[in-house]
């Protein structure tokens, strides 16, 4: 079944209910409880049912090297026998049920009660009127295998790599992470039928539970989750078990990161932050305004009629005077909803989205929509080199080859035949068989390089020699090589075995030249004769040849060899000793070169207040002048450069121990941090972010294309993901994948980031000064006159004007260059500046003035009918319609002046560069002329002449003129102006993020956690006392440092869920930093605590899955380990 990857025919639940052999000698039930097996015991049951795997392929009637032949008929019917490798995804939400929970927000709660309220009143009338490769996509059985490791957490939840050998533990599974090796494999169940598929049914089956109940008989029609969010899940499982920092503060901190880490981010954005504090302030505001506006109404009513008039309550004027009060409500109701801001949420879904599909033309395909804004306030980008400040199109440029240094590739006779053919065997033979050099798509164009760029590079040094590599690999295939050790992060090297025809064996072996060459005896002179290579003659090629190369911002790689004699075999998987006494055959300098647009963006970022590090696996003297061409490091500036190994020595203790005050003395100088392992990012990023050294936490974002990345991109505040060289991993634990690979889109993130913050400053700086104007008139006018200037139908369209139309044109606006001259802003920077502030409240005063002066002498100017006191049922005046028009033009032309908000005096700048502002405008203004001349009752509007038209134009037209006299007025001297929309302070986050943590617990299970941690304490204590008396008896750490294995899902399922510290499990992965390849690496036990930022060691008790080797690692019946596996 090799290659069925068949993502477009249904599967056919019916026939999987009644499998068939069909001609194949395995039914799909027997492939299904085959891969519930594992290890020894799954290689036991593939003997004793089939002989070995060959005898599975034969069975399935595939080849074990080429897969399934093209036949249309045959792939149908294997299809129809075992099904197809899709699992039905879960049905999306219909668009009601998407109206229906956009409409649980608070704001829209608010107003929908209004609008009942005001729609049940309107019918009151009184009597008579919202990598490829990396990821395994089905289960199978490895065939045969290259130093293959499996990342199974995502099923077993340890976060331990396991290797798998077709001889050892053949079973892969999907959903599951390759993180080194190769392989090749038969593909025995896919879709619902793989082990995943199964989990995906009961979880489907388990979520819609109820519904089962009325829809039998549609099992397998299940909602199931998509496999975006499975893998983002299984993401969140690696980056909770492989945090290298922690707070240790305490068990019940612990608990509550734990808990949080391993559910989706609920976190709040810093402008979400924001925007909610500002929302509920204003709605209080609006709420309380309203409630005033409606008791004076009725008390100025009640005394009048009453009090001064004398009146007495009448049976048969209920009716009327009912329908004041209805008014009076009406009123209030419409000051309520004028003050509540419910464009809010629309402004930003609406900037955030414009954002979004336009950050698409700009290479930044954005996965999660706060990325984009908290993108805006980013201080630190932490950035990979190959590929993301180069081209990654890399060349052999140098090489050192016979005892001499070619500055340019030489040509073949300058070369003994000898090391030319050595040369060609090892770069094709060690290399990925998958990476190719093809030719141009186009004339003229450069080859196409396919796969890895490194060996890529090699590659077309071997035809810039004129010698071609494919009859090399046509004579030795990649089934014939013996043994392949593989490049990983901590070897730096790859090496493959090939046979010899005398029997003995070849070992190629090529990687970073400074590594490799300390493993070198020998080297091929000029004459192509070994000669020897002392630590000495290593030294002296440093300096001569490898810094100088590097020094030109070259990688250095080195090619060598070895041969094993006949006769004795060594252990291959002593690799130790194998990879050693190599004869170096060539040093090679690759060149990748700078994006020529970097340096440029580069300087933007600084300028902008970001600060660019380059974090790259490169040597430290290539990093350094790669930064300098970038512009990352500049001469006479105050900057760090250091590899992984001096960079991990100054951040730890003694102890081996991350401390927290250490990082903070390296992180702010440095600048490039080289040879540095996925590890050495993720604890750097923490570290930055933890840091609580500047006025305010640092916003991080990171590059990342490795799978090993993945834990650094998902600790970032915004992850960017390498769309083109990036892993399917690197891509789920991201927020933004970069489409073309390229730093200036980070670039053009930043800016589209800060245009989004801008946006909503503006729509906010707009909608304010609305509110302001609008309440103050509709409260004031109601009290002196016992009606609104502005009635109901009046102020929704002003509502409609300020909230939709506006956000929309606001929030359009593209970004300048001019965003990038400022400094971020930064998580307590508050939404409205003072400058804001001042804009609102001057042009407040300009229109509150306006209106009063019209509603009160506004008759006698334009020499008509007062339209105040006018009696309950009067038809519209004009003098009311005069204010109304006179009311929107000042905001039409309001809406320009909001564009500016840092103090600009031309408005108009780039205005014609939106045309959605444009439109919307015009728009506005034509709609507003039918409804004033058109819109009669419904409108509360009279038709006005041209004459009164001119004057309210003319004063809409003077909120222009207005606008450029506040900028005249310096905001440094207006001292009394306050800023508002603040973001939530430390002790509001900390209450938050504890009420997300609890918000399914009640009261009583938080007591009863609180005493399980105190006694897990208790616990502790007894375990610590237990290993000091022990520690004198035995030896206490044996069989500590590989943790008990949970292999199936049953046993992880099992695990105690109260972890209170990952004591054994992290070790591996993220404390390897790169030991020097001729020590061992230390077996010793793990120091106490791992990864602590502070020193504390009692946080809680160690329930980790190795805990019962601690204290007495008592075995399964000892009464300790049944309490501690019970709790």
């Amino acid at each position: 079944m090799g290659d069925m990857a068949n993502s477009s025919i249904e599967f056919y639940p019916k026939r999987r209910e009644a499998p068939q052999a069909g001609g194949f000698g395995c039914t799909l039930a027997e492939l299904r409880s085959l891969m519930e097996l594992r290890g020894a015991e799954a290689l036991q049951r593939v003997q004793e049912a089939y002989g070995d795997v060959g005898g599975l392929c034969r069975r399935l009637k595939t080849s074990p090297t080429e897969g399934l032949a093209d036949n249309a008929n045959d792939l149908e019917k294997r299809r129809q026998i075992y099904g197809e490798n899709f699992i039905p995804p879960k049905q999306p939400k219909t668009f009601l049920q998407l109206v229906w929970e956009a409409l649980q927000d608070v704001t829209l709660i608010i107003l929908e009660v209004a609008a009942i309220v005001s729609l049940g009143l309107s019918f009151y009338a009184p009597p008579g009127e919202e990598s490829e490769g990396d990821l395994l996509p089905a289960d199978g059985v490895l065939i045969q295998g290259n130093d293959l490791k499996i990342d199974e957490s995502s099923l077993t939840g340890e976060s331990d790599h396991v290797r798998k050998s077709a001889d050892k533990d053949p079973m892969l599974l999907s959903g599951t992470h390759v993180m080194e090796g190769s392989g090749r494999m038969v593909v025995t169940a896919v879709g619902v039928n793989s082990q995943t598929g199964i989990i995906f049914t009961l979880l489907g089956a388990g979520g819609e539970e109820d519904e089962r109940k009325d829809k039998k008989g549609k099992q397998q029609d299940g909602a199931m989750e998509s496999s975006q969010t499975k893998a983002k899940k299984q993401d969140g499982a690696a980056a909770m078990e492989m945090q290298p920092l922690k707070s240790a503060e305490g068990g019940e901190t612990e608990e509550r990161e734990r808990k949080r880490a391993s559910v989706p981010k609920k976190e709040k954005s810093v402008l979400q932050g924001k925007l909610t504090k500002l929302a509920v302030q204003i709605g209080k505001a609006g709420l309380v305004m309203s409630a005033i506006t409606v008791i004076i109404l009725v008390l100025y009513f009640v005394i009048e009629t009453f009090v001064v008039d004398g009146r007495v309550w009448q049976a048969e004027c209920t009716p009327v005077y009912v329908q004041y009060f209805v008014k009076f409500f009406i009123i209030g109701v419409t000051v309520l909803v004028v003050a509540v801001p419910e464009g809010l949420p629309l402004a930003v879904t609406i900037s955030l989205a414009y954002s979004v599909k336009k950050m698409m033309k700009d290479n930044n395909l954005v996965r999660h929509l706060d990325a984009c804004e908290t993108m805006g306030n980013a201080t630190a980008i932490c950035s990979d080199k190959t590929g993301t400040l180069t081209t990654n199109r890399m060349t052999v440029v140098q090489s050192y080859l016979g005892d001499t240094h070619h500055k340019e590739v030489p040509g073949p006779s300058t070369l003994v035949p000898k090391v030319l053919d050595l040369l060609v065997h090892a770069i094709a033979i060690n290399s990925a068989y998958t990476t190719k050099i093809l030719p141009p798509e186009k004339d003229g164009a450069l080859p196409r390089q396919v796969g890895n760029k490194t060996e890529c590079a090699l590659l077309g040094f071997v035809l810039d020699l004129r010698r071609d590599c494919q009859p090399v690999r046509e004579q030795i295939p990649e089934d014939k090589l013996y043994k392949v050790y593989t490049f990983n992060s901590v070897r730096k090297s790859m090496s493959t075995v090939v046979r010899l025809p005398d029997g003995g064996f070849r070992l190629f072996s090529k990687g970073a030249s400074e590594i490799l060459l300390k493993k070198c005896t020998h080297i091929l002179n000029s004459s192509g004769e070994l000669r020897g290579f002392r630590p000495r003659d290593r030294d002296e090629m440093v300096k001569k040849v490898i810094e100088p190369m590097a020094c030109d911002g070259l990688r250095t790689i080195c090619v060598a060899y070895r041969d094993f004699p006949a006769g004795q075999e060594p252990n291959w998987d002593n690799e130790q000793e194998v990879v050693g006494e190599l004869t170096c055959i060539a040093i090679v300098g690759i060149e990748d070169p700078v994006r020529p647009e970097v340096p440029e963006a580069i300087r933007k970022c600084q300028r902008a207040g970001i600060t660019v590090r380059m974090v790259t696996g490169d040597n430290i003297n290539t990093a350094r002048a790669i930064a300098a061409k970038c512009g990352i490091i500049q001469p006479g500036d105050d900057f760090l450069c250091l590899e992984g190994k001096e960079f991990n020595r100054r951040i730890r203790n003694e102890k081996g121990e991350i401390e927290q005050e250490r990082l903070d003395k390296v992180w702010p100088k440095l600048r490039v941090l080289a040879r540095s392992s996925p590890t050495d990012k993720h604890t750097l990023v923490k570290g930055i972010i933890d840091s609580t050294t500047g006025e305010q936490r640092q916003v991080v974002a990171v590059t990342g294309d490795g799978t090993n990345d993945g834990p650094a991109l998902k600790k970032a505040d915004v992850g960017f993901a390498m769309g083109i060289a990036g892993t399917d991993v690197a891509k789920e634990a991201s927020d933004i994948i970069l489409t073309d690979d390229n730093f200036t889109s980070i670039v053009k993130a930043v800016m589209w980031g800060r245009n989004v913050y801008d946006s909503i400053s503006k729509f906010l700086q707009f909608q304010l000064t609305v509110n302001v104007v609008a309440v103050i008139v509709a409260f004031t006018g109601a009290c002196i006159t016992q009606d609104s200037p502005l009635k109901a139908v009046q102020m929704l369209w002003v509502n409609l004007i300020m909230d939709t139309f506006a956000s929309l044109a606001l929030a359009t606006e593209p970004p300048t260059e001019a965003l990038l001259l400022r400094k971020p802003y930064g998580r307590d920077k508050p939404l409205i500046s003072r400058t804001m502030m001042k804009n609102i409240l001057g042009h407040a005063v300009y229109q509150l003035t306006t209106i009063f002066t019209l509603l009160f002498v506004g008759e006698l100017f334009f020499d008509i009918d007062s339209g105040r006191n006018a009696p309950l049922h009067a038809p519209p005046s004009e003098h009311y319609t005069i204010i109304f028009n006179t009311f929107v033009m000042m905001q039409l032309f309001n809406e320009i002046n909001a564009r500016k908000i840092h103090g600009e005096r031309n408005v108009f700048d780039g205005i014609f560069g939106n045309p959605i502002f444009c439109t919307i405008v015009l728009g506005t203004f034509g709609i507003q002329i039918v409804i004033v001349q058109f819109g009669g009752k419904p409108f509360s509007c009279s038709p006005l002449s041209t004459e009164q038209w001119l004057w309210c134009l003319f004063v809409g037209v003077g909120e222009l003129v207005w606008g450029q006299v506040i900028a005249t007025i310096p905001t440094s001297q207006l001292k009394c102006l306050k800023e508002a929309g603040h973001g939530p302070g430390k002790d509001e986050v900390a209450d938050e993020e504890l009420a997300e943590g609890d918000e399914e617990i009640d009261h009583a299970e938080r007591e009863l956690r609180r005493g399980q941690i105190l006694w897990f304490r208790g616990l502790n204590r007894i375990q610590t006392q237990i290993r000091v008396v022990k520690a004198f008896r035995s030896s206490l750490y044996e069989g500590l440092e590989k943790p008990e294995s949970k292999t199936s899902i049953h046993n992880f399922m099992a695990t105690p869920e109260f972890l209170g510290n990952d004591f054994t499990h992290n070790i591996p992965l993220i404390d390897d930093t790169d030991v020097d390849e001729n020590e061992e690496r230390p077996r010793g036990p793990p120091p106490p605590s791992p990864n602590r930022n502070n020193n504390a060691t009692g946080g809680g008790v160690h329930l980790s899955a190795g805990a019962r080797a601690t204290a007495t690692a008592p075995g399964p019946g000892s009464p300790l380990h049944s309490l501690e596996t019970s709790l």
